[in-house]
């Protein structure tokens, strides 16, 4: 028989805010909170430019100097939200669980501050060579080498990297872990920090950036607005949680992973409609036992009308029941951490039975149909939430979260 998981530990830093708390306040908030603004981790040449940064982070205050230099500022946002996660869940890893615990956490990009700054040293500067650690440092297994170096864990610890899924997919493969017993204890998340000058002008010849603001949904809506941070997880088999008298938030009742086979950067109805319904055949529920989706929703016009459809034809009549938000309006496209920091908005939901909304948004689109929980927060009863994630080359992954029951 499978363990059944569930989260006991939430950790994040981004846009929202610094900690879990400023993240609840931001995102259940009645008001509306500036987190999108024109860029300034670098000096934009296109004045258009905007994103979702980290407002007022100073990396002197979590580290050392020594220990910045081995740390791309992705890796500073893993190790963060990381401790906010482990000092929630009052867990200590002691010589034997530190073999039974498992580091997985994804990345997109990686050390995009590390590469860009050494390609401005050599093709710039006139540098012959670049600091000792700059490959260390980009490297996407980086953030998870420093989680399970800092911790000392000693079980199974790797990066995944499937562009805006990176994280959904370290939540579902350490879900798989903890059922077939492999570990006890899963850390699991996502980090990104590519709010940088080179990484904008890439991005910006795939005609995806919005110039405004993120409207996901929105008949005026104009692209995606990059974000920066991280999201980490604590998961425990139901039955070490247990043990250690551990507070429970929610279980991970069912995970679903499809590709498209179909386009680098066009999403394919099929492809999230099949992890949707892998999802919920995991979790063995009916679409009717649904209440909330969190979307991927990045605001983008193509994206946004395949998951309208693709939800249409998961839940039929009952998607005129659903309520869908996307939370990207609030913290922004935060790419690999996209789902681990989606996937604790989704928990929050569920603990507070309140749902956060889709901001910024203006029109209705008669191609996105559903109710997207426009602008304000809406108490709600929620039992069992969704949280999707379909990344640039098919990659697509839902996750299942439900109110814990013994």
């Amino acid at each position: 028989m499978l363990n059944r998981v569930v989260v006991t530990g939430l950790g994040c830093i981004s846009a929202a805010g610094h900690n879990v708390k400023a993240l609840t306040d931001t995102l259940f908030s009645y008001h509306d909170i500036n987190t999108i603004a024109p860029v300034c981790n670098f000096k934009a040449k296109k004045n258009a430019y905007i994103a979702a940064e980290v407002k007022n982070y100073n990396p002197s205050q979590f580290f050392t100097a020594p220990q910045l230099k081995q740390l791309d500022r992705f890796s500073q946002f893993a190790l963060i939200a990381t401790q906010e996660a482990i000092e929630d869940a009052k867990i200590t890893f002691s010589e034997h669980l530190a073999h039974r615990t498992c580091v997985v956490h994804g990345t997109s990009i990686g050390g995009q501050e590390t590469i860009e700054h050494a390609y401005q040293q050599l093709f710039l500067e006139g540098k012959t060579r670049t600091h000792p650690f700059t490959v260390p440092k980009l490297l996407p297994s980086s953030a998870t080498s420093q989680i399970s170096m800092k911790y000392g864990i000693k079980g199974p610890a790797f990066s995944t990297s499937s562009a805006c899924s990176s994280s959904g997919h370290a939540i579902a493969i350490a879900t798989m872990m903890l059922r077939c017993n492999m570990v006890d204890v899963a850390i699991v998340g996502g980090a990104e920090a590519c709010i940088t000058e080179g990484n904008f002008i890439a991005w910006d010849g795939l005609r995806v950036l919005s110039a405004d603001t993120c409207r996901p949904f929105c008949s005026n809506r104009s692209g995606l607005v990059i974000g920066e941070g991280a999201g980490t997880l604590i998961l425990e088999t139901q039955e070490h949680a247990q043990k250690r008298c551990a507070h429970i938030y929610a279980e991970v009742s069912g995970v679903g992973m499809s590709s498209d086979a179909h386009n680098l950067v066009q999403p394919l109805v099929e492809g999230a409609e099949q992890a949707m319904k892998m999802a919920l055949s995991d979790a063995k529920v009916n679409a009717e036992q649904i209440q909330y989706i969190n979307a991927h929703g990045s605001g983008t016009l193509q994206n946004d009308k395949t998951e309208t459809q693709a939800i249409y034809q998961v839940f039929k009549e009952h998607s005129k029941k659903l309520k869908v938000s996307s939370t990207k309006s609030t913290h922004g496209h935060v790419l690999g951490a996209g789902a681990a920091i989606e996937s604790i908005a989704t928990i929050l939901a569920l603990k507070k039975q309140m749902l956060p909304p889709t901001r910024n948004y203006q029109k209705a689109d008669k191609d996105c149909f559903l109710d997207y929980v426009t602008n304000h927060p809406i108490k709600h009863s929620v039992k069992q939430a969704m949280s999707n994630s379909f990344a640039f080359g098919g990659l697509n992954v839902s996750l299942l979260f439900s109110t814990y029951k013994n």
